[in-house]
């Protein structure tokens, strides 16, 4: 590997770091590394790609992506549960109220379904409940 592409590779890193904060502040010593061991088989050219490029582009800030993405799993539905429930989480820690989630998931229902819908409300809810009991 020259140097001048070792540089490149260290800034998308880096860059995809610091999206990973903006999406949740929590993220703070992100390390896309580490996806590594969660994701042998994914490769490094894949992840550089979602972390690094594609999620640092500019025109939309965390919380818009976030809810975009609240959307999109909204409208698969009960495959996604563990991935809605994580998205709010990370939606919210990015700035976006329960009012604004709820709008996008209700808006999801006529690409989705109604069944959809309410099933992603109330995992929706539940995320919200677990932060007042956190409090």
């Amino acid at each position: 590997m020259s140097d001048g592409f070792t540089r490149l590779f260290q800034q998308m890193l880096q860059s995809g770091q610091e999206m990973a904060r903006a999406f949740n502040p929590a993220l703070e010593k992100f390390d896309p590394r580490t996806l590594e061991k969660m994701f042998p088989t994914m490769s490094a050219d894949m992840m550089e790609m979602w972390f690094g490029r594609t999620f640092n582009r500019e025109g939309l800030d965390a919380k818009t992506r976030l809810l975009l993405t609240i959307g999109a799993l909204t409208v698969q539905g009960a495959v996604a549960e563990p991935q809605l429930r994580l998205a709010v989480r990370h939606a919210r820690a990015a700035g976006a109220t329960q009012r604004e989630i709820a709008e996008t998931i209700w808006q999801m229902s006529m690409f989705g379904g109604l069944p959809a819908m309410q099933k992603a409300l109330e995992l929706a809810q539940s995320v919200f409940a677990e932060e007042e009991a956190e409090k």
